[in-house]
């Protein structure tokens, strides 16, 4: 193998690399569990972009559709509402967690048993315009389990 082949080889492997493309990091995904039946669920985990952006959409292979949804009072009523995108400040992990931001995973093609991952792609939009696309992998977690989102 001579020098510029050695070099085209490396070059192609940096590039591939996903520690030398990843501006957005997710920790800590998971899902939590459903009945049988059941056509709705919520998925969760810590999201953080390097240089700033916003998550603009989700999808799942599980569900007919994905959607980023807030809950927040409205007056004395806690209400849930999908939301456009989800802002990403710059080197700041946000939250995805029952209460607050969450994706919402709907009409349901199965059952998500515990122990089963859910396959997730989150799409971020940085400043600059361009689209970032992350693969997940989210664990289902029992649907009593009380989850920390601390290791």
């Amino acid at each position: 193998m001579n020098r510029i082949q050695r070099s085209l080889i490396l070059a192609a492997f940096a590039v591939s690399s996903p520690w030398t493309l990843a501006q957005t990091t997710v920790s800590e995904p998971w899902v939590r569990a459903t009945v049988a039946q059941q056509k709705a669920s919520g998925a969760f985990m810590s999201i953080t972009s390097a240089h700033g952006g916003k998550l603009v959409s989700v999808a799942s292979p599980v569900a007919g559709v994905a959607e980023v949804h807030e809950m927040a009072m409205s007056g004395n009523v806690m209400k849930m509402h999908a939301i456009p995108a989800l802002a990403l400040p710059a080197g700041q992990p946000v939250k995805l967690e029952p209460g607050g931001y969450h994706v919402m995973l709907m009409d349901l093609k199965q059952q998500l048993k515990e122990g089963e991952v859910v396959a997730l792609t989150l799409v971020v939009e940085g400043r600059d315009g361009k689209r970032e696309t992350i693969e997940v992998k989210a664990p289902v977690k029992a649907l009593g389990a009380a989850h920390s989102m601390k290791h």
